[in-house]
């Protein structure tokens, strides 16, 4: 959890600064198989974030990115912000790594989540539209670099209204969704050529005073949140 002019916690007391409060918690988690076909296949992982910052229109949202993909979003920072800051490196890719090896998955989704809670420390890279675009959307990697670009017939603010999953109400809520470990009925926005298994057209009108009826139309896709 990143804490930004945030108060200081001690001991479950909080004592506050004179500056506005403002948290960014994120959470890497839920690590899931997704099968090209009999003989491909990858893991993918949900990231949950719960913020009050200003920096992010959306406060609550959850997608699911594969190592790949934050492999591209830090390749994408490093060159954006003009090598005036220093990322932090992600877990290593490991030429022998299993889907069915526990402890790997452990110590990478924990190093995936480390990566992130020190990207969102940097206000420099909090500015970054990809940044946005990858913690708050399910656009695919092409997609994000042309939304990014100005490339596409929606906004990053759009793409991130349409495609963000809103699940939790308050940190609490995350909380009890961690500790328990379980999944609510939820939608995503997923790439017109999804990738897994299981997926199904999200029917859903989105509203005209948004514009968003192209992207609804190309991007919307939902799936079952249950774990597999």
């Amino acid at each position: 959890m990143t804490d930004t002019h945030g108060p200081l916690r001690i001991m479950g007391e909080e004592i506050e600064n004179t500056e506005d409060q403002q948290v960014i918690s994120v959470w890497v988690r839920d690590p899931r198989i997704r099968r090209h076909d009999f003989w491909h296949a990858y893991m993918d992982y949900e990231i949950c974030l719960h913020t009050d910052s200003v920096c992010f229109t959306k406060k609550t949202s959850s997608v699911r990115r594969r190592y790949s993909e934050f492999v591209w979003l830090r390749q994408k920072l490093q060159a954006n912000s003009l090598l005036m800051v220093q990322l932090p490196e992600l877990p290593p890719k490991n030429p022998f790594f299993s889907l069915n090896n526990a402890k790997q998955i452990t110590e990478r989704m924990k190093g995936l989540q480390v990566f992130l809670e020190k990207i969102l420390e940097s206000p420099l890279l909090l500015s970054d539209s990809c940044l946005h675009l990858f913690l708050q959307s399910q656009l695919s990697v092409s997609k994000m670099e042309a939304c990014a670009a100005g490339r596409t017939h929606y906004s990053v603010a759009q793409a991130v209204h349409c495609c963000g999953l809103r699940r939790f109400h308050s940190v609490e809520d995350m909380q009890k969704e961690l500790s328990s470990d379980l999944d609510s009925d939820s939608s995503d926005c997923r790439d017109p050529h999804p990738r897994t298994k299981g997926l199904a057209i999200n029917k859903t009108k989105s509203s005209p005073s948004l514009g968003l009826m192209g992207i609804c139309q190309e991007e919307m896709l939902s799936c079952s949140s249950g774990s597999t």
